[in-house]
């Protein structure tokens, strides 16, 4: 195997050489490398240096990047699981250059978090996590953390798939990305409350071609239905641009207030908030001491997260102003107008054109027209 040495942080590692001729070059190598995924390695690290958890399982390792990491520049007792003797020989190498000790242990991941349990584990397969999280829940402690890059069936464009996966009806709307991220927190709450167990979403958040969670579980009945509190539905008409949120089990059936259409369900999904404001600020802070190669991005990231309101859906302020025929003004235009209406506003993390907002429709409307006409 011809390898290649990578730098991510402070930690040097290796990869099988891909050829990047191919329209996906980390398909082509025999061990699995994604390097658009170092922001969500460096997110993992930031946060793993301030949660310091008592051992932490890469539960699908490859290369061993993101166990090694944890173990190098956070000091975690780290357990490196793959199921393909390749990566495991290819992780034993890269634990061995970068100097740490940590278990590699080469299983099925459901067998081995069925017989062992861990503070923190992390789950980052090649497409859905859905298989794994029952066993996951079961198995950690403290700590799960969550990619899922299976986001055309978690955002509704293979709505069939996303049904079957995650047990709930997504749909491809213009926030498809805010409904992705929050039918997989849905889910994963769901699947923990089964065991009289909670979840607090810590860090989350949707980018580019992927969906990763940090969350805290919780260990009693209160906290289980604590959080069932926040599984509802987004009811969108199909028809303009007015939804509505609805906390519950089982979705109503309503008439949009704007053209009189059938309101559809989008869920069951998380409707509560999706990021502890306080962590994420110290973790800007810590971020300033360590050596990633995304922080910049990375901070960027965080600031948004900070201000982002706790909506679960987002306006296209472009659609918005075409339905309306006006020329849409800049977003901070728009965002101004709303607050000093009174309504709560903010941007979203993964969109330019996103406006989320507790304003009515009616009063979107008239912001983007005072704003578009300045």
């Amino acid at each position: 195997m011809d390898f290649v040495e990578v730098t991510e942080g402070n930690t040097h590692f290796l990869i099988p050489r891909q050829d990047a001729t191919q329209q996906f070059p980390p398909g082509s190598a025999p061990v699995f490398y994604n390097p658009r995924m170092e922001m969500n390695r460096d997110a993992t690290i930031a946060l793993l240096s301030l949660l310091r958890p008592r051992d932490y399982l890469d539960a699908m390792g490859a290369s061993g990047v993101r166990g090694i990491r944890a173990a190098r520049e956070c000091g975690a007792a780290v357990t490196i699981n793959d199921r393909d003797p390749c990566a495991i020989d290819l992780i034993s190498k890269n634990t061995a250059k970068a100097g740490i000790e940590a278990e590699v242990t080469r299983e099925d991941v459901n067998l081995l978090l069925a017989s062992r349990r861990f503070d923190a584990i992390d789950l980052d397969p090649f497409g859905t996590p859905a298989p794994f999280i029952d066993a996951a829940v079961r198995s950690a402690r403290r700590f799960l953390f969550v990619t899922a890059t299976d986001t055309a069936p978690l955002c509704g464009a293979h709505l069939k798939a996303g049904i079957r996966r995650y047990l709930s009806r997504p749909m491809n709307t213009e926030y498809h990305a805010e409904v992705g991220l929050r039918t997989l927190l849905g889910f994963v709450a769901r699947e923990t409350a089964k065991y009289d167990r909670g979840i607090e979403p810590l860090f989350c958040f949707a980018r580019e071609h992927f969906v990763r969670l940090h969350l805290r579980l919780s260990n009693n009945a209160t906290s289980a239905d604590r959080a069932l509190t926040h599984i509802g539905y987004i009811l969108q008409c199909p028809h303009c641009h007015y939804r509505e949120e609805e906390a519950g089990v089982l979705p109503a059936c309503r008439e949009c207030r704007e053209c009189g259409a059938a309101l559809a369900p989008i869920g069951p999904l998380w409707l509560g908030e999706i990021n502890d404001r306080d962590l994420l600020a110290r973790m800007a802070e810590e971020m300033d001491r360590m050596q990633l190669g995304t922080r910049t991005r990375l901070k960027k990231l965080l600031i948004i997260l900070q201000n982002e309101i706790d909506t679960s859906s987002h306006y296209d302020y472009h659609a918005v102003a075409k339905s309306i025929k006006v020329s849409p003004a800049r977003r901070e235009k728009v965002l101004e107008s709303l607050r000093a209406g009174g309504y709560r506003a903010s941007a979203a993390h993964y969109s330019g054109t996103a406006i989320k907002t507790d304003a009515p429709l009616a009063a979107l409307r008239d912001a983007i027209s005072v704003s578009g006409d300045d």
